[in-house]
């Protein structure tokens, strides 16, 4: 006879694996779809700039991380509602319940695949985020440094930033030292053409600027007046490309708990601005709690909508992640509005949501 320990450990394991396919699948699908904009920017640098597979890979990989946080609740919430779907869908659930095993026993594996998730966003949220925010600085700056390079091939228009045209002229003598021709329209108000005999790529990674220094040259600019022209000779000048003018800039830097708390402290906390960034902080763990709860909640959700099917098992996690979408909206409406605390409006809809889920998973274990 096989022992009863025995048959639990491989139910167990069971609706675990139900969990990993669903979760696997829609993972990938809302990666891809917030990844979608980023790709179609990845896909520019690697075709219209000439940038290397290489430098594309790494610019995607710390990518990755700030979306993962965003995806790995919605995936484990789809995950369960879809598993839990299905064994009721298909009367495995009323077999399970029928052998005697109540609700919250089928629902230990969901509890184990919930902490899993909870973890990884954690890891993510709190280390997997600040890693690559400063790692990515390092490979924007090498792709606008690549970029700048590529525009430098003699002979051809190139345009490594938006408005920058640079052009180098072929020159088919030896000894001789090409001259390049640069357009810079970046400042509409001050258009310039710049031209020089002698060029040098110059990076500096303290204020993430890359520099052209050019030598020997002239700058033609527009005075005030349309129908004159300035002509200004140079022996060195340095012409600066910033990552916030490249075709791919690095995120923003959010500033300490503490100059956050001192901005409210000064403003008598009234500054909505540095509220929401205070709410950014307690996010930081609210959020990744929010996966543990929203896991949970699918095991109910699945079973009440069971012919949904796994299409109608993701509108129905979809609907619920707007809904906490709305209620963390509204939350930190009230916070700006000073009538609840940050704390309160970051950890607000993870307690209404921990009630929905106790009382939704109680009365559908009493049926």
């Amino acid at each position: 006879m096989i022992p009863l320990m025995f048959l639990r450990t491989l139910l167990d394991r069971y609706i675990f694996s139900e969990l990993l396919s669903p979760f696997g699948l829609s993972l990938g699908v809302l990666c891809f779809v917030m990844l979608t904009k980023e790709l179609l920017r990845l896909v520019e640098l690697l075709v219209a700039k000439g940038v290397g597979f290489l430098a594309v890979i790494k610019v995607f990989a710390h990518l990755l991380p700030s979306f993962l946080v965003l995806t790995l609740p919605i995936a484990g919430l789809i995950a369960s509602i879809t598993a839990f779907g299905r064994l009721s869908f298909d009367k495995e659930l009323v077999a399970m319940r029928a052998a005697g095993l109540s609700l919250f026993r089928l629902s230990r594996p969901v509890f184990l695949f919930a902490m899993l998730v909870f973890s990884l966003t954690l890891l993510l949220a709190q280390w997997g985020q600040p890693w690559s925010s400063i790692n990515l600085k390092k490979v924007a700056l090498n792709l606008l440094r690549d970029q700048l390079v590529l525009a430098l091939e003699r002979g051809t228009f190139n345009e490594p930033i938006p408005r920058l045209v640079i052009f180098v002229t072929d020159v088919q003598e030896p000894d001789t030292t090409p001259s390049i021709f640069i357009s810079d329209e970046r400042n509409m108000e001050d258009p310039r053409i710049v031209v020089a005999t002698k060029y040098q790529v110059l990076v500096e990674p303290s204020n993430n600027h890359v520099a052209l220094r050019l030598q020997n040259g002239v700058i033609h600019s527009r005075p005030e007046r349309g129908d004159q022209y300035q002509q200004t000779g140079f022996a060195s000048y340095d012409l600066k490309l910033s990552l916030n003018q490249s075709g791919y800039s690095t995120t923003e830097e959010r500033p300490s708990y503490e100059s956050i708390v001192d901005r409210l402290d000064r403003s008598s906390w009234r500054d909505p601005t540095a509220l929401r960034r205070l709410i950014e902080y307690y996010k930081d763990l609210a959020f990744p709690t929010a996966s543990l709860i929203l896991c949970i909640l699918g095991v109910p959700v699945g079973i009440v909508s069971k012919r949904s099917g796994r299409v109608g098992g993701f509108a129905v996690g979809v609907l619920i992640v707007v809904i906490y979408y709305v209620m963390n909206v509204a939350c930190e409406f009230l916070v700006t509005t000073l009538i609840i605390p940050p704390f309160a409006g970051a950890w607000g809809p993870n307690a209404v949501f921990v009630l929905v889920t106790l009382w939704w998973f109680y009365a559908v274990g009493r049926q």
